[in-house]
Order: C-alpha cells, then sequence, then structure tokens
C-alpha cells in the first residue's frame, strides 16, 4: 500500500471546515393527532383560479426559515448518471411524497394538505384542493381509490400478498373514499410502518395517476384496443402493458403523469434524458413563486468509471453520484479550473464498507462457522480499523461496528465499539475455540474438513477505496491464520450468487439508515429482505411468507424478527424505541455484519451559479434520499454569478 501521507496532510487542510457536526432531533415528531400544512390560499380570492397552474393550498416553503435565499425561475441543471436505469435518481431528489421528512427528519405532509391520525390505526389523508397531475388532470380521492381497488387487490396485477406495510394484525385496512379530497385506511392493530414507508425513498404507492392509466386496466377498456396497445408496447398480457405503463420509480414512460417536480420527456434507451418542470407541481416560495425554480435537469449517461473526470472537467453542474472521497483532492483542485465548489456532506451508512458473511450459503463447512458467533467476532477483531481510516480516510471517518450513527437517538457507544477493537489475540483465541486450531505449515489455519481457512469475498468492483480496504483486511486477516481472495463480478451476477447461496461473503456498505429514530422501521435489522446478503435466503422466507427460501434456524436471527413484529404492533413510542434498543444490542453483540468506519465524508459538486446547496448535511439513500430531503426543487441558478 502506497504512502499516503504527503496527500493526507493535503486533504486535512481541505476539509476541517466539513467536520462540524450534524445533530438529528430526540425522535420524530409523534403521529398521533394532525400532521397540518394548510399553507396560503391562492392570492386570487376564495375561488380557485383555473389558469394558475398551483393548488389552490400549495406547501408553502419558508425559504428564510430553513436558511435558504429566495431564487429566480429558469435554467438547466446538468448531471451524469451511471446508466439509464439511474433515472431514478430524479425520484430521490425531486422528493414528493404524500409525507415526507424535512431536514430534522420528522414527518410533515407535502403532497398531502394534511394528514389525521388517531393512534397509528386510523390514517386519514386530506387532498389539496385544485391539485393536478403533471398533464393537467385533477388529483382527487379516485386515485387512491384506483391504486386500493382496481391494482392492489385485483388478483392479476398483484397475484401475492398487499405489501407488509398495509397489513396491521396479519390484515389489510379498511379504505373509505370520504369525499373528493379525503381518504381513510384504518386498521384494528397499530400500524407504525405505514407513514414511514409512504416517506421512503422507495415509497409506497397507493394513488395512481387514473385518468390516465385506465386506458390500460381490462376493466376499463374495450378488449380490441387493449389487444392493440398490447402489441404496440410488445408486452404479452395486460397485466405487463399495465405494469409498464405506471411504472413511477424509474421514470420511463415520458406519458405516465406525476406528481414530481420534473418530469421525464425522454423514452428509452436514450445517452442522455431530459426532464422538465411540472407545472403543476404543489410547493411555493414564501413569496408565492412557485417551484421547481429549474425549468430543465438533463441527465447523461456516461461511463461510471469516468464520472469523477467528467465532474472535475466541468461537465455537471451538481454531482454526487459516481464520486467517492477518494475523488476529493482532483474535485477540490477543479475549483480553480473550472466555475464549481465542492462540499462535504456526511454520509448515513452505518458503515462505509461491510464484510457480510453468509449464513445460508450453500458451503456447508462455512455455512456452519460463520453461525458460530465466536468466527464472526473473531473476524470483526482481527481488523485494525485504525489503520484503515488513516490510510483509506485520511483519519477523519469513525472507527466503529456497523450500527447507528451518533446523530441518531438510538445511538449507544456500546453498539459501536463492540466487538471493533483491534485484538488479534483474543480474535485467534475465539478461532481455535471454533475448532480452526490447526495451521499448515505456512501458518493458515485448517477447517475442520481439512481445507485451507480461505474466505472469498464477492465484491461488485465499483470502487477502488472498497479495493484498497480490502488490501488492508486481508492483510489484517493473514495475522490470525485466515486468508482473504476477492471475486469481482457485475453487480447483478454479484447480488444473485449471494441470493442463490454461492457467495461465502460479500462486501458492500452497512446499515443503509444511520440515523434512524424509533419511529423509523427497523426491518433492516432482521432478515426480512432477500438483498440481505448476509441471510438471503431467510429474507426471501420472510418476504414470501414462507413459500421460498429457509426458516431461520439460529434463533438470535429467529429473535430479531420477533422483536420486529413487536415494533410492527406498538402502539407507543417507548415501546418501539425498546423494541429498537432490543435489536440494536443483539445485532451489535451477534455481529452478523463486520463493519469497518462510517461517518465518512461524501463530495457533492455543484456549479459555482447554483444556489441553496448546502454546504454541510447528511447523505444515504435511506432517509435522506440522497439530496431529496435538501429540496433539490429549492436550488436555483444565479445568471449574474
Amino acid at each position: 500500500m502506497p504512502d499516503r501521507g504527503t496527500g493526507r496532510r493535503t486533504v486535512l487542510g481541505l476539509i476541517a471546515a466539513a467536520l462540524s457536526p450534524l445533530v438529528l432531533p430526540a425522535r420524530l415528531a409523534a403521529h398521533d393527532g394532525p400532521l397540518d400544512d394548510r399553507g396560503a390560499s391562492r392570492v386570487t380570492g376564495s375561488l380557485p383560479d383555473m389558469n394558475d397552474p398551483r393548488p389552490a393550498v400549495p406547501r408553502v416553503i419558508d425559504m428564510g426559515a430553513t436558511g435558504r435565499a429566495p431564487g429566480r425561475s429558469g435554467g438547466t441543471i446538468r448531471t451524469l448518471i451511471g446508466g439509464q436505469k439511474d433515472i431514478r435518481l430524479m425520484t430521490l431528489y425531486g422528493y414528493a411524497r404524500l409525507v415526507g421528512y424535512d431536514q430534522s427528519l420528522a414527518l410533515v405532509p407535502d403532497i398531502l394538505r394534511a394528514v389525521d391520525t388517531a393512534d397509528d390505526r386510523t390514517f386519514t389523508f386530506h387532498i389539496r384542493p385544485g391539485h393536478r397531475w403533471s398533464d393537467g388532470s385533477p388529483f382527487t380521492a379516485e386515485d387512491f381509490r384506483y391504486c386500493w381497488e382496481d391494482v392492489l387487490l385485483d388478483k392479476d396485477l398483484r397475484p401475492g400478498d398487499l405489501p407488509d406495510e398495509l397489513l396491521a394484525g396479519g390484515g389489510p385496512p379498511r379504505f373509505q373514499r370520504l369525499d373528493d379530497l379525503t381518504v381513510r385506511y384504518q386498521w384494528d392493530d397499530p400500524n407504525p410502518r405505514f407513514l414511514p414507508r409512504l416517506a421512503a425513498p422507495q415509497p409506497l404507492v397507493i394513488a395512481m395517476p387514473s385518468a390516465y392509466l385506465r386506458q390500460f386496466h381490462r376493466k376499463y377498456q374495450d378488449p380490441i384496443r387493449l389487444s392493440a396497445l398490447i402489441q404496440q408496447q410488445r408486452v404479452e398480457t395486460w397485466v405487463d402493458l399495465h405494469t409498464k405503463m405506471s411504472r413511477s420509480y424509474r421514470p420511463e414512460n415520458p406519458d405516465l403523469p406525476m406528481l414530481d417536480p420534473w418530469v421525464n420527456t425522454t423514452p428509452p434507451p436514450a445517452n442522455q434524458f431530459v426532464f422538465v418542470r411540472n407545472r403543476y407541481f404543489h410547493r411555493v416560495d414564501e413569496a408565492g413563486v412557485q417551484l421547481p425554480y429549474v425549468d430543465k435537469v438533463v441527465l447523461n449517461v456516461s461511463s461510471p468509471a469516468i464520472i469523477p473526470a467528467k465532474a472535475g472537467a466541468g461537465e455537471t453542474d451538481l454531482q454526487a453520484m459516481g464520486l467517492a472521497f477518494d475523488d476529493y483532492r482532483y474535485l477540490k483542485a477543479a475549483e480553480k479550473l473550472h466555475p464549481v465548489k465542492v462540499a462535504l456532506w456526511r454520509r448515513t451508512q452505518g458503515s462505509a464498507i461491510a464484510l457480510l458473511p453468509n449464513l445460508t450459503c450453500k458451503d456447508e463447512g462455512w455455512r456452519t462457522l460463520f453461525r458460530d458467533r465466536n468466527v464472526r467476532r473473531a473476524l470483526s477483531l482481527a481488523i485494525d480499523r485504525h489503520e484503515i481510516n488513516m490510510v483509506s480516510f485520511f483519519g477523519l471517518a469513525r472507527e466503529s461496528a456497523d450500527t447507528v450513527l451518533p446523530d441518531s437517538p438510538l445511538f449507544r457507544p456500546e453498539y459501536a465499539e463492540a466487538w471493533a477493537t483491534h485484538d488479534p489475540a483474543k480474535a485467534g483465541a475465539l478461532l481455535d475455540a471454533a475448532g480452526l486450531d490447526r495451521r499448515d505449515g505456512d501458518g493458515i489455519r485448517l477447517l475442520p474438513d481439512g481445507r485451507l481457512a480461505e474466505i472469498i469475498v464477492e465484491s461488485a468492483g465499483e470502487s477502488t477505496l472498497e479495493t484498497d480496504v480490502l488490501e488492508l483486511i486481508g492483510d489484517h486477516w493473514r495475522e490470525v491464520g485466515i486468508k482473504l481472495f476477492v471475486r469481482v463480478s457485475q453487480r447483478d451476477l454479484f447480488r444473485s450468487r449471494a441470493m442463490s447461496g454461492d457467495a461465502m461473503m460479500s462486501v458492500w456498505g452497512g446499515l443503509d439508515n444511520g440515523v434512524p429514530t424509533a419511529d423509523m422501521s427497523p426491518a433492516a435489522l432482521a432478515p426480512t429482505a432477500d438483498d440481505q446478503l448476509q441471510w438471503p435466503l431467510w429474507g426471501i422466507h420472510y418476504l414470501t411468507h414462507g413459500a421460498k427460501g429457509q426458516e431461520p434456524d439460529l434463533p438470535r436471527a429467529q429473535e430479531l424478527l420477533d422483536l420486529f413484529g413487536e415494533w410492527s404492533r406498538s402502539p407507543t413510542a417507548d415501546e418501539r424505541t425498546a423494541a429498537w434498543q432490543a435489536m440494536l444490542a443483539i445485532r451489535a453483540d451477534e455481529v452478523f455484519s463486520i463493519g469497518t468506519v462510517n461517518s465518512t465524508l461524501q463530495p457533492v459538486l455543484y456549479s459555482s451559479a447554483l444556489r441553496n446547496v448546502p454546504d454541510k448535511a447528511l447523505f444515504g439513500f435511506d432517509p435522506t434520499s440522497y439530496l431529496g430531503i435538501y429540496m433539490p426543487d429549492t436550488f436555483w441558478l444565479d445568471e449574474g454569478a
């Protein structure tokens, strides 16, 4: 590993100002009672003006109160994406949700005018009068009814069970359309997952543009016309047609009406996607100027490997994706050559790089060893996190297990410290106790079946930083008699190998949401999803209600599922906090995910003419939707800059 001392001193001088703490509130605002955003009515009077594209009661963003400057409309923002699928970033950056998180991570109404809740069992949604989809069609209670009755309850469109967040006590809600602007979802049991799932980066969809989508639904469309549409869109069934034309998270259909600040105008395949402002968007600034300020966002498809170089050459006006901390020095130097600025935001992951031993892998020998917590603890203790921090993160990260960050009200120091100190002697003793007490002539331990203790770590190979850290960990593990090899494959193959059990260990980021409050779901702490690479088959079993995968046969993993069930049924914040703390404690003690460092820094490059981009912020997929909670619709271009 080359000496990086000189570079470290340079970067330390550049980023000292980026280390001011970001403190989050102790907890979210309680769900019980109203979440309200009455806003200001139109200045034109009490009757709606049909020529005004704004809702009669828009969401008013007080720019001054949030430390932002009121802007001017116009201009185009360029950004780079690593592939066509990444147009989903516009759904994340736009972050228009029925309810969403503000910058303090408190839930607030966004698309909705108000939400009334009672005991986390009854949720009454109030729609903004005069609100319209991007094609001008009214956004009303009919769009909720259509999604509920004609999509979610249609056994062809959704052959499986309802999404988990729509089930409480094992049952679905009672849906009511109270009037054109009011709907209600009601359960007999508490459902604390409902509102957070609506605010998620990939939100639960419960409202769809019914006026547009009826043409693709067999209940409403003439069979001959429907058959013609199926042929035109080159799909096999009306179900495929409806699914293709209604996909909103990855907005590939330019004709699909949206509620986001910008809407796509370019069908794939393409090398450039142009998103234009939604003239019916529901947010305005305090002066009544409709957001977004920026007219267009242009996404240029590029090879991921050259995004940093293009960003440093001034070919983007707003860039975070595709950049890594080790690009910072180069990007900072670009400030002297191009009209760009570089900020450092703090990443929200529980660990920047985590090792995930697959407890459901096909290799029986390694599966047995990985299920022995002494082995997982030993592999964690063998890692010298201080060296990783100094060599790869210039000493600016926080050495920690894979857990929540100090920014979270759920943080406890013992979670971060659990089995995360560098103690090779203790690691060796634990490996001996696990039956790995024999070695070959080179000092490599032998498995009980006589094989060498060689761990193959699967990688998507998308980060040179990851490669550098794995090289260091390989040296650390070699000291305790374990060999590390890396197998690189493309992301889709990488994930499929883990899910099929072919991968014995994977390298990926740690806990996605490292800044949770007790009101956010702890599902990521338990085997609840097939993309949890430490137990994918258990996650599939949960997702399919036992139809696929394997039932967890490790007591502590089952205990995590039971605690998640308790959280899901909890009617009070105190009970939810207790469930979170119990799950975090188990996860720390069992070392199901081997963390390295967290609180790492993410470069965010932007045009020097772009205003209202925060200098310090949190960056991550969940819960901040990358740039989303900082409202890029409030960013604006100062033409005089």
